[in-house]
């Protein structure tokens, strides 16, 4: 069983949930003198003693997010393998040809990984949290509730993260369905390893809950552009409740989060908090990764090591293992030439490799999880869903206009409440293409995943009665907790 030290890899047991911040106590004296402990070891005893440890944890939590196997690189990898905007090229299984092909099973590497890895940050964000309500002195009552609030933020995207994978779509049956274990304890021992799973509709409810806490405690914003794209502030939390109610249906309250960030009118903004808005597409990609409009990214160092095969930019780029697929979104005869969306591609052997990621070896783009124009394209599914197709058009065309500025939109893409949404759905394939939306979008709205197929590999279409529309359950879970076959 591994422990973590400070700055050193996190150990999983069952559940993958990490133990990493807690160290058994030393036996006798001889033992401690000749073999001592490193300085910067940290044990369950003293990790809450000075505010400088405390923010390790907090920043423990970010880094355990960061995982080559969660949002440091597989999540982009498998999600965007799942759905048809990409061709593979390699038959890796290492590099999501099981998620390509529609092969995934209990016993993939991925499977294991990323419930392994989601289950960590969510096991650091209740230890945080039991750790300061243990400890309520030991920073300011103001920092005590924003560090809470962040570790909720942290353990709302995660627990969304998996729900999303391994359970079946909200909007099938209500999220009546079997959902996720909702471990919501400082899991320090395996006596809690037999955990039944919630329904889809309780672990919903868990993630709004901690959102709805994590926006009344974080701050409005942080000293720098740097900690305003990379820690949790208050319109990050917004902007990921638009993302969640749009998943389950719930179109109104899209409309009213999304209120609270975006302006009445174009060009849209935030009004309090941080000043969000949208920005020059490329640069956000290129050379401004703290832009404004960047609400939440993945910022990658020479520190991180998420290179190779768990690095997404490596994967679907640098390593030439997935060429766009020209019957899917890059095909499309209304994504114009003009579009600056359309730079983000280079051409090798007769076929295009996405380039919205394009630093070379170690590979430091940082990895958007939130973007503001994500939040009004969410805005305005809601707002046509809902009958107010005026504002959505105007939340569609300012997402295509800051690309395209002169596109128009035919009366036919727009002009009914049914036109305007499928264009919608279409904006997102092209303006969040590579980002993880793809095959998340389809399951929402009980879709197909969609046959694809080259010259020289194919994947069948998935339909949403099939058993493989979602992630199965990874057996090293299984073993370890009977209950999840209840």
């Amino acid at each position: 069983m591994k422990t973590v030290q400070k700055d050193t890899s996190i150990r999983r047991f069952s559940s993958a949930l990490c133990l990493g911040l807690l160290l058994t106590a030393s036996g006798c004296n001889d033992r401690e003198l000749l073999n001592p402990n490193p300085i910067t070891a940290i044990s369950g005893a003293n990790a809450f003693d000075t505010p400088d440890r405390i923010l390790g944890l907090v920043n423990g939590i970010y880094k355990a997010v960061k995982n080559g196997n969660f949002y440091g690189g597989n999540y982009y990898t498998y999600t965007e393998a799942r759905g048809e905007e990409f061709i593979n090229r390699t038959s890796n299984t290492f590099t999501a040809y099981e998620a390509w092909n529609q092969t995934l099973n209990s016993g993939s590497n991925f499977v294991a990984g990323f419930w392994a890895a989601g289950y960590g940050a969510i096991n650091n964000a209740n230890i945080l949290i039991k750790g300061l309500n243990d400890n309520p002195t030991k920073v300011s009552a103001t920092l005590t509730k924003q560090y809470i609030a962040e570790a909720k933020f942290l353990r709302a995207l995660s627990y969304y993260s998996l729900v999303t994978l391994y359970a079946r779509p909200y909007n099938e049956n209500k999220g009546t369905s079997p959902g996720l274990p909702l471990r919501l304890q400082a899991e320090t021992t395996t006596a809690n390893n037999a955990l039944k799973r919630s329904s889809v509709a309780e672990v919903y409810a868990q993630i709004i809950k901690d959102l709805d806490e994590a926006e009344a405690d974080l701050p409005l914003t942080y000293s720098t552009a740097l900690l305003n794209t990379t820690r949790a502030h208050r319109n990050t939390a917004i902007a990921l409740k638009t993302r969640v109610y749009l998943n389950i249906g719930n179109y109104a309250k899209v409309i009213e989060e999304a209120k609270k960030i975006v302006s009445t009118t174009a060009p849209f903004s935030a009004s309090t908090g941080v000043a969000h808005k949208l920005q020059n597409i490329v640069e956000i990609f290129t050379t401004n990764y703290t832009s404004t409009e960047s609400i939440l990214s993945v910022p990658m160092t020479e520190l991180d090591n998420v290179t190779g095969q768990t690095s997404f930019p490596y994967v679907f780029n640098a390593n030439s293992e997935y060429n766009l697929n020209p019957t899917g979104i890059w095909g499309e005869a209304e994504w114009k030439s003009t579009d600056l969306r359309r730079t983000f591609a280079r051409t090798a052997s007769g076929v295009q490799f996405l380039t919205k990621y394009n630093k070379p070896s170690p590979f430091l783009d940082y990895l958007p999880i939130l973007r503001y124009s994500e939040v009004l394209l969410n805005y305005a599914e809601a707002a046509a869903l809902t009958g107010d197709l005026a504002k959505s058009a105007e939340l569609l065309k300012a997402v295509r206009n800051r690309s395209d500025a002169a596109y128009v939109f035919p009366a036919s893409a727009v002009g009914t409440q049914t036109a305007l949404v499928n264009t919608i759905l279409k904006e997102r394939r092209i303006e969040l293409l590579g980002e993880g939306f793809r095959s998340n979008d389809l399951l929402r709205n009980l879709l197909p995943l969609p046959a694809k197929s080259s010259s020289a590999l194919s994947a069948p279409e998935v339909k949403p009665s099939d058993a493989n529309y979602i992630f199965p359950l990874p057996n090293t879970e299984i073993v370890t907790n009977k209950s999840l076959l209840d």
